[in-house]
């Protein structure tokens, strides 16, 4: 049997197969003939005309991984090792760069870095186009084979070429390989009672632990906390389970998300239980253009409940839910099966989360061994004296009365802030005090 007949009968009684399994309705056994004909015809064409010999395996996962990609930036098709590579990232640990991608106009864009990972001690930023991987431009290759070669052996380096908006000039980045151990939650006492929750990603153990981190920062803050900062910027998202579980930490009622597709199983909603573990003592979260999806999910959770204060720039509007589906050959399918929507029933699909309170990516930075120039009463001529020098009489006899060098500069030691964090707390601090005089 010739190669076209036989892939259009085989193409055939698989696309029955399946209409008659999954898609009910009138019709459900039509198929697109002239398109499969057409389909059929190219993979003749390829087995016969190509200048090198393909197995027939190959070419059918490549259609395969091109009929997924076509969809959406975010639906794709794993073989085995990117599936096993896809439960590794969820559980907290597997091998390479540290960074969360996606694809943008056939180039790969950098969702976030990952803390504590190559990539963000490398300086890659969120917004960040990869236009190569070492030497082998990324467009026209599938964001399956970009993860690929970004992973690879501990201890060996990778050199990503990258786009940067505002940079005029392409930046180069060699980034060394290592094991990722991704610790998702984070804790801190800031000031006594006023604790600092950081959430990097979403895995499976994310809401537990943000529990038991809560429970420690209470414990030590006399077993009460005045106010809490969640920091889930350049959050890339993951687990929706664990989402809805760290928004529940939270709240005591309500809806926090819900999610609509084409099947019954993509129609979700998920409530909240008593009870709020801060006791609704105030929160304030951040947010930025790398926090996406399950973060997203959080904040918009939150600020709809007006639980907390959205600070930050306005998040990566990622609004969709990815299901995978397990196919044989220990590959699976990631689809894109829903959007979400917040309790309010907004989709952040694209627009994303517009944060309470702007916050502008600043850094604050002082100046060292350099003249401020600040001019002060001392500074200016017939000044009147402080009548706490006549105290120091003879001190002030051996200058003479003169200014020394000294006092027209201002010792500034260096000092780099998070501008964010700090403001966050500002607020967080106004909102205590007026949580109290309510009280």
């Amino acid at each position: 049997m010739n190669p076209l007949k036989a892939v259009i009968i085989c193409l055939f009684f698989l696309g029955r197969f399946a209409a008659a399994e999954t898609i009910p309705g009138p019709g459900a056994g039509e198929l697109p003939v002239d398109q499969i004909r057409t389909f059929a015809e190219v993979f003749a064409k390829i087995k016969k005309d190509y200048v090198e010999d393909v197995e027939d395996g190959v070419l059918l996962e490549n259609a395969i991984k091109g009929m997924l990609e076509g969809l959406d930036p975010h639906s794709s098709y794993l073989d085995a090792d990117a599936y096993l590579d896809l439960q590794e990232g969820t559980s907290g640990e597997f091998g390479g760069l540290g960074i969360e991608v996606g694809m943008e106009d056939g180039f790969i864009k950098v969702i976030s870095p990952i803390d504590d990972t190559p990539a963000q001690k490398a300086g890659l930023q969120s917004g960040d186009l990869v236009i190569r991987l070492d030497e082998t431009p990324v467009k026209g290759m599938s964001l399956t084979d970009a993860v690929t070669r970004m992973r690879g052996e501990p201890g060996t380096d990778i050199t990503l070429t990258v786009i940067r908006d505002g940079v005029e000039k392409p930046l180069k980045f060699t980034i060394t390989r290592d094991v990722i151990k991704v610790k998702s939650v984070r804790t801190q006492t800031l000031e006594p009672g006023f604790g600092y929750l950081r959430i990097s990603h979403f895995q499976t153990r994310t809401a537990e632990d943000a529990r038991l981190g809560l429970q420690q920062l209470k414990q030590d803050n006399d077993g009460k906390l005045n106010g809490l900062i969640l920091d889930l910027r350049n959050n890339p998202g993951g687990i929706l389970s664990a989402a809805v579980g760290v928004s529940d930490l939270f709240l005591d009622k309500g809806l926090i998300v819900y999610t609509e597709g084409r099947i019954d199983d993509s129609r979700l909603k998920f409530n909240a239980k008593p009870a709020d573990l801060l006791d609704n003592a105030p929160v304030v979260v951040l947010v930025n253009a790398g926090s996406a999806s399950a973060s997203e999910i959080v904040a918009g959770a939150l600020q709809d409940h007006k639980r907390a204060i959205i600070m930050g720039q306005k998040t990566f509007g990622k609004g969709s839910v990815q299901t995978v589906l397990p196919v044989a050959n220990a590959a699976a399918l990631k689809l894109t099966t829903a959007r979400y929507y917040t309790p309010s029933g907004r989709s952040i699909q694209v627009s994303g989360i517009e944060p309470d309170v702007v916050v502008a990516r600043v850094k604050v930075e002082s100046l060292e061994n350099e003249e401020a120039h600040i001019i002060t009463e001392e500074n200016l001529s017939r000044h009147l004296d402080n009548n706490a020098e006549e105290e120091q009489g003879e001190v002030d006899a051996e200058s003479g009365g003169e200014e020394t060098e000294e006092t027209d500069q201002v010792p500034v030691t260096r000092i780099t802030e998070d501008y964010t964090l700090q403001q966050a707390l500002n607020v967080l601090k106004g909102l205590q005090i007026l949580t109290a005089e309510a009280e």
